[in-house]
């Protein structure tokens, strides 16, 4: 078995969530998940019509299932440091200090949010 230190492993995961994110959400990626995707016109319950993207295929959900993704690229990740660690280092590095920007983003961004919300509902207050 071979051993990797914590430090490694958090790296590891950090870096497969980040690449998880960027196959199911992210903008730049769009032009990979559109080919699988439909677009289906729906009407909510006032009448108004509006559109959802739905998967064609099972590589449809894939690209847009975050469970389904995220099970590969861990996969890709976790085999590729395996398999080839002086090669997929770099790939990780970067990748898990992207997916860790972005979890600090998330908190720094709602936090943020909250206190302009907070804001506004005391001056609505007065």
């Amino acid at each position: 078995m071979i051993r990797i230190s914590w430090m490694t492993y958090i790296m590891i995961i950090l870096a497969s969530y980040r690449l998880t994110h960027l196959i199911v959400f992210d903008k730049i990626t769009e032009f990979i998940r559109n080919p699988f995707m439909t677009k289906v016109y729906k009407k909510d319950e006032d009448g108004h019509t509006y559109t959802k993207k739905i998967p064609k295929n099972n590589f449809g959900y894939l690209l847009n299932c975050y469970w389904c993704s995220g099970i590969w690229s861990a996969i890709l990740i976790g085999g590729s440091y395996l398999l080839y660690p002086k090669v997929s280092k770099k790939g990780i590095f970067i990748l898990s200090i992207a997916g860790a920007q972005a979890i600090i983003e998330t908190f720094v961004g709602v936090g943020t949010k909250t206190i302009h919300y907070l804001a506004s509902r005391e001056k609505d207050e007065k």
